[in-house]
């Protein structure tokens, strides 16, 4: 299959999943609540009851001649609000989507590709009880002995990665239950993967080498994540040296103000967890897209508060054109990008800059 006729026909499976098939509010989505414990490795399956979740790695990769390199892959599951007694093949009950970039800077931009499909017909699946997500020619799944696998490529690039576990998952919020949002609801269960040792064979163009590297994993599912106000957040996680490993986030409003804040922080093996006004974000540089235009905030100093103490990081971006735009396949334009920090590294992701997002 072309890559113009996976783009056509991911484009018709999402536009069927978005348009109303009847009254809306057919499907009742189930409402999280803290409290309920994760278990693996079912949770790194698919919870196909839920309205949306992803499988979300982003790393750094070191090339045989020492360059340094980002990447992120992300497979997307969502369950539109379709009548669930429709006897249709072609119902969209499930819809599959996934990015994937890498971050170079002897070009000074990502190249990226993506995929969409509805689930079903031998093109896509999400398992349930561990992980395998399956796009079109694109894949990540769990192998038997712990170890994490994708495949995705498109234009100008192919990744082909094993990422094996460390540490123990960190659980994000409350034991996995994640707060977005000052109502219950607006909540995900979410847990981390920090600190994944990375082998395995980038191609760019004609050529393929061996990499290594770190990354880290996010996996979040729910039916209700951004409450009203809310246009999109700032997330970073950053692998830092020693082991020690932090995630902190923001939910903004149009105006740029935090709506929530979150996070945790993994250091000598005791984790301590941010509450919303424990977090600040606060914009040292901005990048204008020469594309969008959309001025994104890509040096950011972050504090939070611990019981000992502040502690602050500079996130600087490893090149500023870090701009991913998915509309070509329905999707949002943000910016993602590989960042450091004194003491670590990870990854930035900036929403909602262009046009508040929809979850």
């Amino acid at each position: 299959m072309s890559p113009l006729t996976r783009r056509a026909l991911g484009a018709l499976a999402l536009a069927a999943a978005t348009q109303p098939a009847g009254a809306a509010g057919q499907v009742r989505y189930p409402v999280l609540r803290p409290g309920t414990p994760l278990a693996f490795p079912a949770d790194h399956g698919a919870h196909p009851e839920q309205r949306t979740e992803w499988w979300y790695v982003t790393g750094w990769l070191r090339t045989p001649d020492g360059e340094d390199l980002g990447f992120q892959v992300t497979f997307f599951r969502t369950r539109p609000d379709v009548d669930p007694t429709n006897p249709s093949a072609f119902a969209p009950r499930q819809v599959l989507f996934a990015h994937a970039a890498l971050s170079d800077p002897r070009t000074g931009r990502l190249a990226h590709d993506q995929r969409v499909a509805r689930a079903g017909f031998g093109l896509a699946q999400a398992k349930v009880g561990d992980a395998d997500v399956v796009l079109d020619d694109w894949r990540f799944w769990r192998e038997a002995d712990g170890r994490f696998h994708t495949r995705v490529g498109g234009e100008g690039f192919a990744l082909d990665l094993t990422f094996a576990p460390t540490q123990a998952p960190l659980l994000q919020g409350q034991a996995g239950f994640s707060r977005k949002g000052p109502l219950p609801a607006q909540a995900s269960y979410y847990y981390s993967l920090p600190h994944l040792a990375v082998a395995g064979t980038l191609r760019r163009g004609r050529r393929a080498a061996a990499v290594t590297g770190e990354a880290w994993m996010d996996r979040e599912w729910s039916s209700s994540i951004l409450g009203g106000g809310a246009v999109g957040w700032d997330w970073t996680g950053i692998n830092l040296d020693g082991g020690g490993a932090l995630m902190a986030f923001r939910v903004r409003d149009a105006k740029g103000r935090a709506l929530w804040a979150g996070g945790a922080l993994r250091e000598a093996g005791r984790t301590h967890v941010f509450a919303p006004g424990d977090v600040a974000f606060s914009t040292l540089r901005r990048w204008r897209s020469p594309r969008t235009g959309a001025v994104y905030p890509v040096e950011q100093a972050l504090s939070v508060r611990l019981p000992q103490g502040e502690r602050r990081w500079r996130i600087r971006p490893l090149f500023d054109d870090q701009e991913l735009d998915s509309r070509a396949g329905g999707g949002p334009v943000y910016w993602e990008g590989a960042a450091r920090v004194e003491g670590g590294r990870g990854y930035l992701e900036l929403t909602g800059y262009v046009a508040p997002l929809k979850m």
